[in-house]
């Protein structure tokens, strides 16, 4: 029988400290993702599966680390003083239309349904921190993703009647930025990836300018850009409200 030596032990315990877990590594996307509060200009382009381009460009306001987002539209002119409010994670999502000087709130199911007919759901656009608590994080190894080697993290819901069956995250492992999000449908479909690119680091915080949805089942893509953005901004206690929708 072999003994194990005190250096031996020593290494061990080094690999130990080295491989994260999959809570440890979650936590530490989670925090990279969803700054305390956030406003910013940002670009979204749509490539239908016909090729033709729709391109809505909207200002953004995003409080208490993704619970709470504001989006105001600035174009293209027919959608413009438009705005969409979302609380609680995106389980809370009002709408207001300029032409009619209405606000609507959406049924609760609607968190599932395509954003302004994009590749984005409202549910992926507001998800934020609540990740923690709706989803099971598993640490599956390592692989490399354009020539970056990165932990692969499945995240599996822990709640019924999620809109996805697993999330597989592309995580960089110098640093836990995610650099693509695999999306699995209720079916266990392989249904979609978020490509996140062109990472910046603005007021010490890392930014994905592109972020790119690709739908494999529709041969679509959607295209969210950062016009500009910053991080140094508060919010009063009521500007996530119904009421600052119509400013």
């Amino acid at each position: 029988m072999k003994r194990i030596t005190l250096v031996g032990l020593a290494m061990l315990a080094g690999l130990a400290a080295q491989q994260p877990t999959g809570k440890s590594v979650l936590d530490k996307i989670l925090d990279l993702m969803n700054p305390v509060n956030a406003r910013g200009i940002m670009r979204q382009t749509i490539e239908t599966t016909s090729g033709q381009l729709r391109t809505f460009e909207y200002e953004t306001f995003s409080g208490n680390k993704g619970e709470n987002q504001l989006m105001r539209y600035r174009s293209p002119g027919r959608v413009r003083g438009n705005a969409m409010l979302m609380t609680d994670f995106s389980d809370n999502i009002w709408m207001y239309n300029r032409r009619t000087n209405r606000v609507r709130k959406l049924a609760s199911h609607a968190k599932k349904q395509k954003f302004e007919g994009s590749d984005f759901t409202y549910e992926d656009m507001g998800s934020g921190d609540s990740w923690r608590e709706d989803y099971s994080p598993k640490l599956s190894g390592t692989d490399k993703l354009n020539g970056e080697k990165c932990w692969l993290l499945e995240l599996i819901p822990t709640k019924e009647d999620m809109s996805y069956s697993k999330m597989v995250i592309w995580s960089r492992s110098g640093d836990f930025f995610p650099l693509q999000i695999d999306y699995y449908d209720e079916n266990q479909v392989f249904t979609k990836s978020l490509l996140l690119e062109d990472i910046r680091e603005i007021e010490g915080i890392l930014t994905p300018f592109k972020m790119t949805m690709k739908n494999h089942l529709e041969n679509t893509q959607t295209v969210m850009e950062y016009v500009e953005v910053t991080y140094d901004v508060t919010f009063d206690k009521n500007f996530f409200s119904e009421r600052n929708l119509k400013k």
